[in-house]
């Protein structure tokens, strides 16, 4: 069954579709959702190749080549042919790459750069910012949101699916999606105390929790939310097997989320259900315009110093992949076509 539950009947077919999708990261997760989200979004086959160029070649990217001893393009190597008909490349050492594919292939395999390569509009055939980002020009596409994987269709299934200590959680169902520390926020010892006291305040609304920590989450924020859900029904993930997050989500009434992931903020998003946000100290211009956008679109609101009470509202889920993938399929299905008519004037 396809993903893509937000595609008009009337939009022209994927050329894409069942196509292989070559996508390079340095195998951080968090690049690896978006790009993943985005090939699933197209109906195509992921073909992963992580890079991890060292000693001077790190150093130059994103700016310089691929190493020479890598033998990029050569058979028998990470990246030969056959070529793929689309390569999605994000974070600085994977730019050197969907550069090479591009010089070495050209119009034969579409390119997308996730983030700003910060080495210019022609390093790709499309880039893709968030709109919080400044970069504009003719192939930059924005969306409010992250791409990811959490379609409506994959939600739908996770909440027809709901494990039964999730299930038989009393509603309303509050997830709790917890970073941590990171060069733009802080997480003081007052701002843990102050997001602890917020959250214990809604234990008197007789909801009931679901509670996971991130990678960054310290054990301070950890501990706050322990204390402040302690006695009411909940689940906390502690970080032994599989992360229930995706469960969490799906089963959710309402969400709180701390303000210093970029991609756990627009996933709560994705479910259409209300989404506070916890701002501890620091920010950045960058990230005030991001949030800024999610509370001006209707999605999220400010966790209170103090719950009265639960509010709730309603949006239209956020699905960037889906809008993405349009994006693509769009310009790709151009670009065959000129070069088609390219072809025949020359025949």
């Amino acid at each position: 069954m396809s993903n893509r539950t937000n595609i008009e009947s009337n939009e022209p077919p994927n050329p894409l579709k069942g196509e292989n999708a070559w996508v390079i990261t340095d195998g951080k997760a968090g690049m690896l959702v978006q790009a993943k989200g985005i090939v699933e979004a197209l109906e195509m086959n992921p073909v992963f190749k992580q890079v991890n160029p060292e000693g001077i070649w790190r150093y130059l990217s994103p700016w310089g080549p691929v190493n020479p001893k890598e033998k990029f393009g050569q058979p028998g190597t990470q990246f030969a042919p056959p070529w793929p008909k689309l390569v999605i490349a994000t974070g600085r050492s994977a730019i050197p790459y969907v550069r090479s594919v591009r010089r070495l292939v050209g119009v034969k395999t579409y390119t997308v750069i996730l983030q700003d390569p910060k080495t210019g509009p022609s390093s790709a055939d499309l880039i893709w910012v968030p709109a919080h980002d400044l970069r504009r020009g003719p192939n930059v596409t924005t969306t409010l949101t992250a791409p990811h994987s959490f379609t409506p269709s994959r939600l739908k299934d996770l909440r027809t699916n709901l494990p039964e200590d999730i299930a038989s959680l009393p509603q309303p169902r509050i997830a709790v999606i917890l970073g941590g520390k990171n060069s733009v926020y802080k997480f003081t010892e007052k701002d843990d105390l102050r997001f602890e006291n917020s959250l214990a305040s809604l234990k008197d609304l007789g909801v009931s929790f679901m509670i996971t920590p991130s990678r960054r989450s310290h054990k301070r924020i950890i501990k706050s939310a322990d204390r402040a859900t302690s006695g009411a029904p909940r689940l906390l993930w502690d970080g032994t097997g599989e992360n229930p997050y995706p469960s969490f989500l799906a089963a959710a009434d309402a969400l709180i989320v701390t303000a210093d992931s970029v991609n756990m903020c627009g996933e709560a998003c994705a479910t259409g259900k209300p989404v506070y946000i916890f701002t501890p100290s620091g920010g950045s211009p960058k990230f005030k315009r991001f949030h800024d956008g999610l509370a001006a679109y209707g999605a999220t609101r400010p966790m209170p110093e103090k719950f009265e009470t639960l509010i709730s509202w309603n949006y239209k889920p956020l699905n960037s992949s889906d809008t993405i993938a349009n994006e693509i399929i769009s310009r790709y299905s151009a670009q065959q076509a000129k070069l088609n008519t390219q072809t025949s004037h020359n025949s």
